[in-house]
Parts: structure tokens; sequence; C-alpha cells
């Protein structure tokens, strides 16, 4: 990577690796809806005017199609079933259980984008590795009893939203800047969430949420939404696709690392066994490798 990309990488890395803990905090006091309606909504009034102010709202508003199937697989879906998770499992295992989104991100990209990535045996070793981590960090703590399959399968649907949501975007709108793209997503999943959010949120003021619940609603629109997506897509302009998705490794050390800090979440037996092989699995992946 260039020292550009990988700055951005990194940005996008911790950004992204926070929401879970801002999730697993505002869901005590907050409904799934109202926590996606006010990250949305946090998010599209920064995007929104940046895109205004460079003039490229209005192609994101022509491929408006492309933009509502992009929302649905990258935050309708995604952020629903995230979110509804988190209140049974932990922010660490919710980002460990993301970081599958590498190992749909190559296939993808090597049956759509054309990318030799995954025939290279040390990008696929590598795949095979971590992915193998999270089947271990899964097997062991559900054999423990310590988790819930059921929603940890959410997280792995949301996890194939995730690579296929940004596949869309370059294929069907590779001209739409990605500010706009996701300034104008944004709003669309605020309409779709609007109507329950706002009927849920007069008990949820009542009940007087702390402070804590609050920073929890900013952080996740501000850093976790609007920054992190204007990185990202600035990321997607200095590597391919595939190997940007594999920023989800650091968004799991970030979220196990945070969780276990900050809410004194358990290091499990799937953590210790898993975590290392999804690591090695990610330094094998992000390797440039000769074809000759």
């Amino acid at each position: 990577m260039s020292r550009k990309a990988l700055f951005l990488f990194l940005v996008v890395g911790v950004a992204w690796g926070m929401p879970y803990l801002f999730i697993r905090v505002a869901v005590e006091d907050f409904s799934t809806w109202t926590i996606v309606f006010s990250r949305v909504v946090v998010g599209a009034l920064v995007l929104i005017p940046i895109a205004i102010h460079r003039k490229t709202l209005l192609p994101a508003l022509r491929a408006w199609p492309w933009v509502l199937a992009y929302a649905a697989l990258e935050m309708i879906g995604p952020w629903f079933l995230i979110t509804e998770s988190e209140r049974v499992i932990n922010s660490g295992l919710a980002g460990l259980l993301v970081a599958t989104v590498p190992f749909f991100g190559l296939i993808i990209g090597y049956f759509y984008l054309g990318d030799k990535s995954l025939a290279h045996r040390n990008t696929l070793a590598g795949l095979v590795i971590g992915f193998t981590g999270v089947l271990l960090l899964v097997g062991i703590d559900a054999f423990n009893g310590s988790i819930s399959l059921p929603h940890v399968g959410m997280v792995i649907l949301a996890a194939i939203g995730y690579s296929v949501a940004p596949v869309i975007a370059r294929i069907k709108m590779p001209d739409v800047s990605g500010v706009a793209i996701n300034g104008l997503a944004m709003v669309m999943v605020a309409i779709v969430y609007a109507i329950p959010a706002l009927g849920s949120l007069p008990k949820e003021l009542a009940a007087n949420p702390p402070v804590e619940a609050w920073g929890s609603l900013l952080g996740l629109g501000i850093f976790c939404t609007s920054l992190a997506f204007v990185a990202f897509f600035r990321l997607l302009n200095e590597i391919d696709v595939a190997r940007a998705s594999l920023v989800t490794y650091m968004n799991m050390a970030v979220a196990v690392f945070l969780g276990i800090v900050l809410l004194g979440e358990p290091i499990t037996t799937g953590i210790l066994i898993g975590m290392p092989l999804v690591v090695v699995g990610s330094v094998l992946a992000t390797r440039k490798h000769s074809y000759k």
C-alpha cells in the first residue's frame, strides 16, 4: 500500500471498529429502529452538504435505484441485524464475525470483477486460515454455551451484505461520488426507519437515557458513519474492493480490544484460539503477490 492508502486503511479500521462498542451501549436504552435512524440522520446531515458543495449529488439522484440497492445491502439490512444481535452477543464477537467480509469479497471479486488475487496460493491460504479462525471461534464458544448461534448467523448475513454493496457501487455507479452515494443512501434508510423510530422514541426519552447512550448515538453517526464512509471510498480509489474489504480484520481487533477494556467483556477460549488465526490469515491475504 502507498502511505495514503495505509493512512486511510487505519482510519477506516478504527472508525469501523468502534460501532460495536457504541451499539452495545446504546441498545441498553434505545430500540434498534432509533439507533439506526439517528445514525443515518447524523450521517446524512454531514454527507449531503458535502455532496451538494462538490456538485456530486445529482448523479447519485439519477442512479437512485442502484443507490437504493446499495442502501439495502450496506445499511438497511446489516445495521438492523448487527444491532439486534448485540442485544444478545458481545460487541467483540460481533466485530470478529464481520471479519468474514473479505472471504465473501474476494470470491465476488474473483468471479465478477476479474480480480485474480484469490487464485494465488498465499491469498487463498490466508483467507482459509482467517475463516477457519472465525469458525473455531464460533464453534468453541457455541459448544461452551456462551453464544447464540441464531444471532451469530444474523451478523454473518450482515457481512454478506457488506461484501456485495461496494461491488454494486463500483460496477453500477463507477463515476458517482462515494460521499453522494452514501449521503443519499442514508436519506433512504432514514425514510425506511422513520415511522418505527419516531414511534418508539417518546417512550425511550421518558426513561431519561444516560449521557453514555446519547454519546453512543452521536459517535455512531459522526465517526462510524460520516467519517468512515468518506475515508472508505477514498481508500477504494487507492486499492481494489477485495483488498479494501480486508479492513474488517482491523475492525475486528479494535472491536475486541474496546469490548474487553471498556465493557469488561470476557476473553473466551474461542477468541484466544480463533483471533490469532484471523490475524495470520489477514497478513497473508493482504500481501501483494507475483503471478509469474
